[in-house]
């Protein structure tokens, strides 16, 4: 029986010029990005009109699509006009998710394997999606680790580290978690399987310092940078798991829903603090325009 590849959600792609509604058919059995992995991606949101830092987030994708080994065959800039573009096709109403990315379509000359730079293709995808985390949400520590610079592409949003994430979020779910704490190979804490992850012990915030085993995304550098100015002492740092465990707070921060509280890790319950909320009502008062820029 045929897969229904039709997407669950109003979706517009730009790509080779033209805008396609649906799911249009871009990568084939032979395409290097197939069978071998070689796509980056990134996400921005649109939502009451605005689309925060989604400039830095067409900056990145570049940044992503060299780490891989391919050519960025569009400027930030033309990537970011495209978007506002296709936010226009939408209703206007309804959250959207902003994803554009690179693929490599050929091996190298003389090795497969390797991506041909010179093969890259670009297209830019918006779907509508909820901006969810509102309840909070539970975390279980993963099994499985983040890799190291050595192993993988972890200095690129690259989709071949998704995978990794994706087996740490369903052995969560299966014990009753929505999304896994993981550690990274020394043992200590780096995120969560699909967000960057903040505590708070006696007033002082605390997040895992960039090791570069983990994207140290947008959304959190945002986060970091509205709470230092608006005076609260935010520290990077090596963390246990012993160190989340014994801590007054915890927050997620991600650009799929901005900053969500963490109620449950594994068998520690948390309720909602004061830092999560002012850290959520800092970064909304930001893209919203209601306060000044934390530049």
């Amino acid at each position: 029986m045929p897969v229904d590849t039709s997407p669950r959600t109003t979706t517009w792609t730009y790509v080779d010029g033209e805008w396609i509604a649906g799911n249009p058919p871009l990568i084939g059995p032979t395409s290097h990005a197939m069978w071998l992995g070689s796509t980056v991606f990134d996400g921005a949101r649109w939502f009451d009109g605005i689309a925060p830092d989604l400039d830095l987030h067409c900056q990145r994708i570049n940044r992503s699509a060299v780490a891989m080994g391919l050519k960025p065959v569009k400027t930030a800039e033309e990537i970011e006009a495209l978007a506002w573009e296709g936010v226009k096709k939408f209703d206007g109403k309804t959250p959207i998710y902003i994803k554009p990315m690179y693929w490599g379509e050929h091996g190298s000359p003389g090795s497969v394997v390797a991506v041909d730079g010179e093969s890259t293709r670009f297209a830019l995808c918006l779907f509508e999606a909820a901006m969810g985390g509102h309840g909070g949400s539970s975390l279980t520590m993963s099994p499985y680790r983040r890799p190291t610079p050595e192993t993988a592409t972890t200095d690129a949003k690259a989709g071949s580290l998704y995978p990794n994430s994706g087996r740490a979020i369903a052995e969560a779910k299966s014990r009753g978690f929505d999304n896994a704490l993981m550690r990274d190979m020394n043992g200590n804490v780096a995120e969560t399987a699909s967000s960057n992850v903040f505590m708070v012990k006696d007033g002082v915030v605390f997040t895992p310092i960039a090791n570069r085993t983990f994207l140290a995304g947008i959304t959190r550098q945002r986060v970091i940078g509205l709470l230092r100015k608006a005076g609260f002492d935010v520290r990077e740092a090596t963390l246990s798991v012993e160190d989340f465990m014994g801590a007054d707070e915890v927050f997620t921060s991600g650009n799929y829903a901005k900053v969500v509280g963490v109620n449950r890790l594994d068998g520690r319950h948390f309720q909602e603090g004061p830092v999560t909320r002012k850290a959520l009502e800092l970064y909304m008062d930001w893209a919203y325009g209601r306060s000044a820029s934390d530049e």
